[in-house]
């Protein structure tokens, strides 16, 4: 069993008017993406209200509506707590939903931001990161190419990004690129219908995605900012490109 309390301290704070939806988008959100271990456990409540920055009550309800999406369980009794029940796929049909409602212009604003956070990121790291860091990523390299599921898929990709921040030794940018992981890792893998012939050519390729990442990799390890920034800012670049081919096919449909 692992302790919640690294896992909580990746997650930025809610603004402090923050609401129980929000709590459960945020920390569902986390749990997709791996950043929560399956069977972790939380912090408890009053410690994990006041790292999100909301209320005791408002924790207390989002927490009983993960209980009721069986995203975490509660146990009683000396060892009992609140524990993370990590699903082994998102929900498909809501991100889609998700994707659908946003604008064009919005998913380009949020993939400039992380454009320009992943770039210095991982320039930073190049210079930065340890010997255990480059090793996590390599690690997270060979998750992603064996991964057979999209749920797997999901949490090898967000995590690697978010190791290249964490290796840049940069608070700041590792939290927005937690924050930016939140909010794009999921759709990035979104299958297109394939009963939709206009979204058919949209599906992620996932040999070149691990390609990708195995060559950030490379760039860190050889401490060539320049390339690993380059490769980086490509990276996004072409995840832009599908994730807004593919809203723009589903508007088609």
């Amino acid at each position: 069993m692992t302790d919640g309390r690294y896992s909580v301290a990746l997650i930025s704070p809610l603004a402090a008017a923050g609401r129980a939806e929000e709590v459960v988008q945020r920390v569902s959100q986390a749990i997709q993406l791996g950043l929560f271990v399956d069977g972790e456990q939380l912090p408890p409540e009053t410690e994990f209200a006041a790292q999100l920055g909301v209320s005791a009550m408002t924790l207390r309800e989002a927490l009983a509506t993960l209980r009721q999406q069986g995203l975490v369980e509660t146990r009683r009794g000396r060892t009992g707590g609140t524990f993370v029940r990590r699903p082994s796929s998102p929900p498909v049909a809501v991100l889609r939903e998700r994707l659908r409602g946003m604008t064009t212009s919005s998913l380009r604003d949020l993939i400039d931001e992380q454009f320009a956070v992943s770039g210095a990121a991982a320039k930073l790291a190049a210079a930065r990161a340890s010997g255990a860091d480059v090793r996590r990523l390599y690690t997270l390299v060979r998750q992603l190419s064996v991964a057979s599921t999209l749920g797997s898929r999901i949490r090898a990709d967000s995590r690697f990004h978010i190791e290249v921040a964490q290796a840049s030794q940069s608070e700041r940018l590792t939290r927005l690129e937690v924050e930016l992981q939140t909010q794009l890792a999921e759709l990035l893998w979104l299958p297109p219908d394939p009963a939709d012939p206009a979204e058919a050519t949209e599906l992620i390729d996932h040999a070149a995605v691990s390609a990708e990442h195995r060559a950030i990799a490379d760039a860190i390890a050889a401490e060539d900012g320049d390339t690993a920034r380059m490769l980086a800012e490509q990276h996004v670049e072409r995840n832009l490109r599908r994730l807004t081919a593919l809203r723009l096919a589903m508007t088609r449909s």
